[in-house]
């Protein structure tokens, strides 16, 4: 028995797709549970339709709204010893949930997930989902990368062994963001192994503008030092290179009165955006993502440091 969990907010676009989808591919004992946070649009509509047609499909109210309530609720209800989370705005491979058994049976892990392979309908899509596959864009986090396989830090989305949570607990509902990652991070703090799979596939739609993008990198960074501080194991210089590249801006007019040698970075930097950017394919995402780079950088590098000072609030 295999369980899904997926969080859903106003998602009448996209839940009916993913219900058939669900429905249609192996293994044949599976469930999904889903809980709704509060939508307006007619997705409880089209859950009770569902729901009163599969006996596998259940929904409930998340009245928090926000994601790790929906996740700790949900995987209670659960009656599979694997439990997979899934996305509404990801599309999955039909072979993701037998890949997801045959990692854990390959491996022994417990925990699995593949890459995120971001991909686009557009081309401001289209260079976010390759500014965010790259080392220069988001560092040296393997999850990004579609090729990595082996043991990680983390997973996208993610699929646990039922006694993982008997182990370390559920997902920490102070993490409205990056509550995957402080799960995972607390989980291997634990000595539990935590496995990559290329095999296990889905892809995922970015957002799909400046400002929704550079809010969500905004919020990533905010709820980092949190992450964190509650696993110290964890800190990575990847987590900081984006606030002291802030720190070294807010500082260049100051430097520059003591010696002009101080814009030499900056200069360096904006050569690594130009080459990067111009990897990229085709015209449009290559010129999207000099503005992209920049703008997860000092997205994330701002939430962090305002992370840093507001402590656990």
């Amino acid at each position: 028995m295999i369980s899904v969990v997926c969080p859903v907010l106003n998602e009448e676009k996209y839940i009916g797709s993913l219900l058939d989808f669900f429905v249609g591919i192996e293994p044949v004992e599976k469930e999904i549970w889903i809980a709704d946070g509060g939508s307006v649009d007619g997705t409880r509509d089209v859950l009770n339709n569902y729901a009163s047609k599969y006996s596998t499909i259940h929904w409930i109210k998340n009245d928090h709204k926000y994601v790790p309530f929906a996740l700790n609720n949900l995987i209670q209800r659960c009656s599979g010893e694997i439990i997979v989370r899934w996305d509404a705005h990801t599309t999955y491979a039909p072979d993701y949930l037998t890949a997801v058994l045959a990692t854990f049976a390959k491996t022994n892990a417990d925990i699995v997930g593949g890459p995120m392979r971001a991909i686009g309908n557009n081309s401001f899509q289209a260079a976010v989902a390759y500014a965010t596959s790259t080392p220069f864009g988001v560092g040296n986090s393997n999850f990004h990368f579609e090729n990595f396989e082996g043991l990680t830090d983390s997973v996208y989305l993610g699929a646990w062994r039922r006694q993982v949570f008997e182990k370390v607990g559920y997902f920490d509902e102070q993490m409205l963001r990056n509550q995957d990652d402080e799960f995972h991070y607390r989980a291997k703090e634990a000595g539990l192994k935590i496995y990559q799979d290329p095999k296990i596939c889905s892809w995922y739609y970015p957002r799909d503008s400046l400002r929704n993008l550079m809010s969500q990198y905004y919020q990533y960074g905010l709820f980092k030092p949190l992450v964190i501080r509650k696993n110290r194991s964890e800190w990575k210089l990847r987590h900081l290179v984006p606030s002291l590249f802030i720190t070294y801006l807010l500082f260049i007019p100051v430097a520059m009165l003591v010696h002009f040698v101080a814009i030499v970075p900056l200069i360096f930097y904006l050569l690594l955006v130009f080459v990067f950017s111009a990897k990229a394919p085709n015209v449009k995402p290559k010129l999207w993502c000099t503005v992209i780079f920049p703008a997860l950088h000092l997205s994330y590098g701002a939430g962090f440091i305002l992370g840093l000072f507001r402590g656990s609030k």
